[in-house]
């Protein structure tokens, strides 16, 4: 009976063993996360008198055009590849190019500014920040050989955007130029959309925008 005794209480000592070992495993299987590592180089910072931004928006029969500022910027750069960066638009500063006459172009300034627009009362920054870059294969000299994700956060809104880019480093100077298409209805500006508001004639203005940009930055 002693011995009986004795199996049994090695056998239950075995599975409580056992069974607490399981508990650990199962307990560090539950809080191990993966985090995303963090671009890896040097920040170099965008020189501001020596990058531009440049925006162009269509309608029924014409265009406008015109300029913004940078508020600041940097690129990441590593061993002379670009592996990431953030911009920050001063929303602001937006000029129209197109339009000569001051007061007509005061207006279109300040109805860009208002909340038919961007509410940049509400919202005086933009911000578009790398996420990843991929080269572009037998990308011929000055043309694109970057496709760059990122994601564009406009009234407060953010939502991811692809293009292509033609980035450069040498002697410790960063260039990235492009053009980026945008929807501006996916970012609540929904003035004379014919998404929103139907056949509008010649009232009518594309949704898509492009903005240009040749952004320069420096270690």
């Amino acid at each position: 009976m002693k011995k009986v005794a004795i199996l049994a209480s090695l056998a239950g000592a075995l599975i409580m063993t056992a069974y607490a070992g399981n508990t650990t495993k199962t307990e560090t299987a539950v809080v191990t996360t993966e985090v995303a590592a963090p671009a890896k180089g040097r920040v170099y910072n965008a020189l501001i008198d020596k990058s531009e931004v440049k925006w162009n928006g269509k309608k029924v029969g014409g265009e406008h055009f015109g300029a913004i500022d940078l508020k600041s910027g940097n690129l990441t750069v590593n061993k002379d590849k670009v592996t990431g960066g953030k911009f920050v638009i001063d929303m602001n500063s937006i000029t129209v190019e197109d339009i000569k006459d001051a007061e007509y172009n005061g207006k279109l300034v300040g109805h860009l500014k208002n909340d038919d627009f961007f509410s940049v009362e509400k919202f005086p920054t933009a911000t578009f920040e790398i996420k990843s870059l991929a080269p572009i294969a037998k990308a011929a000299a000055g043309k694109p050989n970057y496709k760059v994700n990122g994601l564009l956060t406009i009234k407060g809104i953010t939502k991811p955007v692809q293009f292509p880019a033609t980035i450069t480093v040498k002697n410790g100077v960063a260039n990235a130029k492009g053009t980026v298409t945008v929807n501006r209805a996916q970012y609540d500006v929904k003035y004379g959309s014919e998404t929103f508001f139907g056949s509008l004639g010649d009232k009518a203005i594309m949704d898509d925008f492009t903005i240009n940009f040749n952004v320069t930055a420096k270690q």
